[in-house]
């Protein structure tokens, strides 16, 4: 069997993993807080025919070397933590993180994951929680019932206006969590990541103090996909896909010719 033929497989099932990437990057374009992701690729074993340096004779020496590569394999998916463009709500649940930091929430479970979405809301308690599922934004927040307004400062201050009062009452502090290496969370699906050993620890800290981003209330994160960078990218994947094919479309002329020649 040709070797081209299983190099040009891989390189197919590469842009396919690629394609796929680039998909759910399109899929999530309108996603709040998603963060886009980017298939990382690397070249196989190379098969040394001869090696650079080796003895071309007693007194000379090879400048370069015979390796053949055996092609390319997708080792991972990189998400990227650039921010998304602020969207204002007007919502007073709504909070947007500027800056580095994820929101935390309480799983069923009680374990604790990680999020860029702010999309909250109330429970029939008047807890925080997220939009979506409905899990306990941390460190918990209970709304009082008979709040007037809401309000969420840049330092994760949250404060109501209850009746007969003329000045806003704070009821808690929102809390931010970073990680040394972002792009080492795990996704989760639900807007959520969850903690691993390439993120390392997770680290508490106040909004806008020690490198924390800050929050901005009444507002949202969006996406920070761009659908003009993703489509570039489908093209180019696309034309790599098919120069792939038609490597082994040639090889299998190539050893169609010398079956039916000799």
């Amino acid at each position: 069997m040709h070797p081209a033929l299983w190099i040009s497989k891989t390189g197919v099932d590469a842009q396919q993993t690629d394609i796929s990437v680039i998909s759910n990057n399109l899929a999530n374009a309108s996603t709040v807080g998603y963060k886009k992701g980017r298939a990382v690729f690397e070249d196989m074993l190379y098969q040394n025919v001869r090696q650079p340096g080796s003895q071309s004779s007693q007194n000379t020496e090879l400048s370069s070397g015979l390796m053949l590569g055996t092609g390319v394999k997708v080792v991972g998916v990189s998400k990227s933590f650039t921010q998304g463009n602020m969207i204002v709500t007007d919502n007073a649940t709504d909070v947007a993180i500027q800056g580095r930091g994820f929101f935390q929430v309480l799983l069923p479970d009680g374990t604790a994951a990680y999020s860029r979405n702010g999309e909250f809301s109330l429970d029939n308690t008047g807890q925080l929680v997220t939009g979506g599922n409905g899990y306990v934004v941390q460190p918990a927040i209970t709304i009082p019932q008979d709040a007037q307004s809401i309000s969420v400062g840049q330092d994760g201050t949250i404060s109501v206006q209850l009746p007969g009062q003329t000045a806003p009452s704070s009821v808690g502090n929102l809390t931010l969590v970073d990680f040394v290496n972002p792009a080492g969370l795990q996704p989760m699906g639900e807007n959520l990541f969850k903690e691993t050993a390439s993120s390392g620890a997770a680290t508490t800290g106040t909004p806008g103090l020690a490198g924390f981003g800050s929050l901005v209330g009444g507002a949202l994160e969006a996406s920070n996909v761009s659908v003009v960078e993703e489509l570039v990218g489908l093209i180019e994947t696309q034309r790599t896909y098919e120069m792939n094919s038609k490597v082994i479309s040639a090889v299998d002329d190539m050893m169609s010719f010398i079956n039916q020649t000799l």
